[in-house]
Parts: structure tokens; sequence; C-alpha cells
């Protein structure tokens, strides 16, 4: 399995917080939120266990959803639901969407 389904699943416990802030005032926004950044992880296991295409549309699924998770972050912010996003969990996430996007890029 990728090393980064550990920072991954590391992400919704930093997360989470954000997503109990953001349900108080948009409970929507708050669910995609929290099912966007608990699918990451586990795309990322299930295309482990996979080969070739089917392994790579797993990947570029958990990329997906990451920066949906992020981008639902901004917005949050941008609505004025929740502080600016500290520059360590973006860090993170570019860690998470960064070596993802790796995995899926076609070879040159």
């Amino acid at each position: 399995m990728l090393r980064v389904h550990e920072v991954a699943v590391r992400l919704i416990a930093e997360v989470m917080p954000f997503v109990r802030a953001i349900e108080r005032v948009d409970p929507d926004l708050a669910r995609q939120l929290r099912k966007a950044v608990m699918a990451a992880p586990l795309n990322i296991a299930e295309g482990s266990m996979q080969a070739g295409k089917r392994r790579t549309f797993h990947y570029r699924i958990a990329l997906g959803t990451a920066r949906e998770a992020w981008s639902a972050l901004l917005v949050a912010h941008a609505a004025e639901y929740i502080a600016r996003p500290s520059p360590e969990l973006k860090n993170t996430f570019d860690q998470v969407i960064g070596t993802l996007h790796r995995c899926v890029k076609p070879a040159a």
C-alpha cells in the first residue's frame, strides 16, 4: 500500500474539527467535506490491491476526493464559516495530492 495512505488517514483527524464547525452553519457542505476526506484513503487502499488500469482508476478517485476536500475547506473559509486552514494542513494535503498525481500521470 502507498505510504501516503497513512497521511490521508491522518488528514481525517485534522479535518474533523473543521467539519464540526461547518456543520453548524452548512450541514450539506460539512457532509460533502466529510465524505471526500474519508474517501481518499479508502480509495488508496482499494487501489493498492488492484493492478494496471484498475489501480490507476482508484488512485484517480482518491486524487479527486482529496482535491475536493481541500476545496471544501477553501470554500468554507471564503464563506467565513471557518478560519483559514493552516499552512501545515495545506502541506499535508499537498503531500497526498502530489503523491497521487504522480501515481496517475501517464508515463512520458
